[in-house]
């Protein structure tokens, strides 16, 4: 898992990191906001029929760059998300305890834990992302500063894969809400658009929120 390709981060510089024993973890990406945001940030998304995913690779959207002290953003997301993290001098985590939103379940080996694109990399290639530039494909897919980046169970990040919510809802519904609200916040943020099946579903799942 370690290392990505060393590259200027084009997010802001994040505090120096602990190399030894991690400070009490977050355990959780920035939070989305509120339903009613959601709601009005919706509303504003441009809706076009999906994209091709024609010339679509993840080399496309260089991924764990280095986020300086040694330390990648998968390293980060790790870190911030976990509890009891202890990591060696290289800045992966030897220990610790990571927890799976989208079906409850609790990970302690971090080699299985999934850093998830909430919005994926095919999605964002599909609504938009293909006409930006390599380095604005690498910031969006290293964003620390909003709800993208998620620790989940392998299996599930699979299950997953490319989908947007018109194919693919998290399994465990107490997540839902949380995820559909980060989901509308990155497009909103980044500029993305739904397509109208996409923002169908999206609305469903705002109206129980």
């Amino acid at each position: 898992m370690k290392r990505a390709i060393a590259v200027t981060a084009l997010l802001p510089t994040l505090p120096l990191l602990t190399v030894v024993l991690a400070t009490p973890a977050s355990a959780a990406p920035p939070p989305p906001p509120s339903t009613a945001t959601a709601k009005k940030e919706l509303a504003k998304l441009k809706v076009r029929r999906e994209g091709s995913l024609s010339g679509y690779s993840r080399a496309k959207f260089p991924q764990w760059i280095d986020q300086g002290h040694n330390c990648n953003t998968r390293e980060i997301v790790l870190k911030r998300d976990g509890a009891k993290v202890r990591v060696g001098s290289d800045c992966y985590p030897t220990k610790g305890r990571w927890y799976s939103p989208y079906d409850g379940k609790y990970l302690t080996n971090p080699h299985k834990v999934d850093i998830e694109h909430l919005v994926a990399l095919a999605e964002a290639w599909r609504s938009g992302a293909r006409s930006w530039s390599t380095a604005k494909r690498r910031a969006f897919a290293n964003d620390l500063r909003h709800p993208e980046l998620w620790t989940a169970d392998d299996p599930i990040n699979r299950q997953k894969g490319g989908k947007d919510p018109a194919r693919w809802l998290p399994p465990r519904r107490a997540f839902r809400c949380t995820y559909i609200r980060a989901y509308v916040s990155v497009k909103y943020v980044w500029g993305l658009s739904v397509d109208s099946a996409e923002k169908r579903a999206i609305s469903a799942v705002l109206k129980h929120c």
